[in-house]
């Protein structure tokens, strides 16, 4: 599944440290919903096991996963994250959008 999705080295850093500060392994999770004012947004979470039907993407240590029906939409994508003056936050560059909002959080296939 590695092929399908990456994991940028600053994601992987960054799910490390929250670990880390966490004082327990965590992965993160990354799903995409119906909703937002482009049709699908992606959702985030912190968890500590997998599901029986998670793809797990790896690198340097750190893992995100992703369910089966979420990957379809995600082939290709790479997780990120970025620390800017606006504010710190995991984003996916999702090759497969035609659209997006102004935020990145919803997109449109």
């Amino acid at each position: 599944m590695t092929e399908l999705l990456t994991l940028t080295p600053a994601a992987a850093r960054r799910i490390r440290d929250i670990g880390a500060q966490e004082g327990r392994p965590l992965m993160l999770r990354l799903a995409v919903d119906g909703g937002g004012c482009s049709g699908f947004q992606y959702r985030f979470d912190l968890v500590e096991s997998a599901e029986p039907d998670d793809h797990r993407i790896e690198r340097d240590g750190a893992a995100a996963l992703v369910d089966d029906i979420s990957v379809a939409l995600l082939k290709g994508s790479q997780i990120d994250f970025v620390d800017a003056l606006a504010g710190a936050e995991f984003k996916v560059i999702n090759p497969n959008a035609k659209s997006s909002c102004g935020c990145g959080v919803s997109f449109s296939i």
